[in-house]
């Protein structure tokens, strides 16, 4: 009789299949793990590499003047005030990100500087913040830096690096290293930014604006009357004049 063919015995390839398939699944795993790995250390990397703005870059003390200390008092709204007892007052509204303000400031910041400096004027700065949270973040850290005796360097400095609104200059770290280039390196200030030291005060000049009539910055006010310029641009002449004219 003629004999059945003899049954493929099966096991050792499916054995063999398994293997193959149980390898290959250990191999992805891998891979993915792996690649997890890989694109975490260079996220990590990236983010401690990240370049700082030039604007930044560029700044350093070597014009830094004697250091300031301002008073910050209820009565004058928690704004940043020095010579208190002068008889000849500026008060000064402004938002960090406001671009006129950096106007104003490029035009007067040397003049206001000087009648700071030699006694002359009492002048305050109410740094509001209704320009959103990095207005915020800025004002705050110009309390801290007026706590060093640095608020006129470092508000200086602001308005130098000052960018489109809310792009991410005035983060905490930009501000730190603001600070750090201007020589202010106590870990204090570090810690007076990053924790918002002065959160309160910031939310205190920004609700004086409505008592004080400022609807918009910069608004000055000298002895207690509102400064008008003749046209859109900001004019030292002019403002000289006005202040000039103040002391008499």
């Amino acid at each position: 009789m003629p004999k059945e063919p003899r049954q493929r015995d099966s096991r050792g390839s499916k054995k063999s299949g398994d293997t193959v398939t149980r390898n290959i699944v250990i191999g992805m795993v891998a891979l993915v793990v792996l690649s997890g790995v890989i694109f975490t250390v260079l996220d990590k990397r990236s983010g401690s590499e990240t370049a700082l703005p030039a604007s930044i870059e560029s700044i350093d003390s070597s014009q830094n003047g004697a250091p300031l200390k301002g008073a910050v008092l209820p009565e004058n709204d928690y704004g940043i005030t020095f010579n208190v007892d002068a008889p000849l007052s500026i008060n000064i509204w402004e938002d960090f990100q406001c671009p006129f303000c950096k106007f104003f400031e490029d035009e007067m910041d040397e003049y206001i500087e000087g009648l700071i400096r030699n006694q002359e004027a009492k002048v305050t700065y109410h740094m509001t913040s209704f320009l959103g949270m990095e207005s915020k973040r800025a004002t705050n850290a110009a309390y801290c830096a007026a706590d060093e005796g640095r608020f006129i360097e470092f508000h200086k400095a602001i308005y130098a690096v000052q960018g489109a609104e809310n792009s991410g200059i005035f983060s905490n770290k930009n501000l730190v290293e603001i600070g750090k280039r201007l020589g202010i390196t106590s870990p204090t200030f570090e810690s007076c930014v990053n924790e918002n030291k002065y959160g309160d005060n910031v939310d205190k000049v920004y609700k004086s604006m409505a008592k004080n009539k400022v609807e918009g910055t910069p608004t000055v006010f000298i002895n207690g009357k509102p400064w008008s310029r003749s046209g859109s641009e900001f004019k030292l002449d002019e403002f000289k004049a006005a202040v000039e004219a103040a002391k008499q």
